[in-house]
């Protein structure tokens, strides 16, 4: 589980002009667009932006054929209760997946999961029926909030997954939460190295998501 003393991003900001990644390689598949939506975590504070997942995760589909681009969409200090507000604007961009992480701001604010996971849902529901295909990144979080809090924290992700038919990444930062040695000083944030991991983390679950496109 992770254990950060800190929320992602220093304050909610408003929604801002989405990051594109380059395009280049061969392709085998139809061009698709995918939306990285999320909070500093997705957006990669704190290191180049060819360094954060979106970006990596672009590479790393093009290096396989996959005609894709991979639009940033991470919004530092941002709550589910923000994500919530901008996945019109998220919508105009015609995604065909999106990838969303969300949370992590409430859990450190000890705000209540069943409001999390009503964001959450609604998050995921109003992307898919704007025709996009989800992967919900799965959040854990230990603060001294208690058992009971961390645990209901944890579980909404995948009730919210299995309701919508979303695809569900357990842990968005599997094998890079709590490595010294794969995040920033702040020990929340993950380094170059560590978004390398998140990105293969991420890979698997994008491809099934691609796949699932008519």
């Amino acid at each position: 589980m992770a254990i950060w003393m800190a929320g992602c991003g220093e304050g909610e900001r408003p929604a801002q002009t989405p990051k594109q990644t380059p395009a280049h390689t061969q392709t085998v598949v139809a061009a698709r667009t995918i939306v990285a939506m999320g909070d500093s975590l997705t957006e990669g504070l704190g290191v180049e932006e060819a360094l954060a997942y979106p970006a990596r995760l672009e590479a790393r589909l093009r290096s396989e054929g996959y005609d894709v681009r991979v639009i940033n969409a991470g919004v530092s200090g941002e709550t589910s209760s923000g994500a919530r507000s901008r996945v019109e604007w998220v919508l105009t961009l015609q995604p065909d997946v999106v990838i969303l992480e969300t949370g992590a701001n409430d859990g450190f604010r000890g705000i209540d999961p069943a409001v999390i996971e009503d964001n959450v849902d609604a998050i995921v529901a109003q992307l898919q029926a704007g025709g996009a295909t989800v992967v919900l990144a799965g959040m854990q979080i230990v603060r001294n909030l208690g058992r009971p809090y961390t645990g209901a924290f944890a579980s909404l992700y995948s009730r919210v997954a299995s309701a919508r038919g979303a695809i569900l990444i357990p842990f968005f930062l599997e094998g890079v939460a709590t490595m010294p040695a794969l995040n920033q000083a702040d020990g929340i944030h993950p380094n170059a190295e560590g978004y390398r991991v998140v990105a293969e983390t991420v890979y698997s679950h994008t491809v099934e998501a691609l796949r699932k496109r008519p």
